[in-house]
């Protein structure tokens, strides 16, 4: 059995922002970064070109209570940055095993936020999770260093589908043992 996702989620501290659960509020900045083609190109999920109300959809799924995956906005606005600086999702695929998932505007690329929220959330295991998964593009080579630096260990090779690109695309596979 699949564990469920997380009834009321946490804030989970980082040191320069806090993963907190998204907000109505937050359709503007994530519409405007999910837009972005380098972000689309880099998730499995985003449409490029973005349909309307996309972001509205994805926000009310991920305050529902029947939501299957687990989603934080990194806030940075009491660091004065902006209030999303990217996402991190988890997502149950085994009662004992959850998968890792994350996007960063690309204005705050090369600034180790991606990693910080990565080991913010491995460090908080909000799932209790005995180990997690997660991959990325093989032509995203950053991704896999925020991997890494959070302590995940190469996989394998593996091929997903991207929404944006409308193609399989090559992916890096890792995992991360908890505890």
């Amino acid at each position: 059995m699949i564990h469920e996702p997380i009834a009321v989620l946490p804030v989970i501290p980082a040191d320069r922002f806090i993963l907190r659960p998204l907000r109505k509020s937050d359709a503007g900045l994530i519409a405007l970064y999910a837009a972005d083609e380098r972000v689309a190109r880099g998730t499995r999920t985003i449409p490029h070109p973005l349909p309307p109300g996309t972001t509205e959809a994805f926000i009310a799924r991920a305050m529902s209570d029947g939501r299957d995956s687990d989603i934080w906005a990194l806030d940075g606005s009491a660091q004065g940055l902006g209030e999303v600086l990217g996402i991190v999702t988890l997502t149950p695929v085994r009662a004992d095993q959850s998968e890792v998932s994350y996007w960063v505007a690309p204005g705050f690329w090369n600034t180790g936020f991606a990693s910080e929220a990565v080991m913010a959330l491995v460090a908080a295991n909000p799932h209790r999770s005995k180990s997690l998964v997660a991959e990325v593009f093989q032509d995203n080579a950053a991704s896999a260093r925020v991997l890494t630096n959070a302590g995940f260990a190469y996989l394998g090779d593996a091929e997903a589908w991207s929404v944006a690109r409308g193609a399989k695309v090559a992916t890096w596979t890792y995992l991360r043992k908890m505890g």
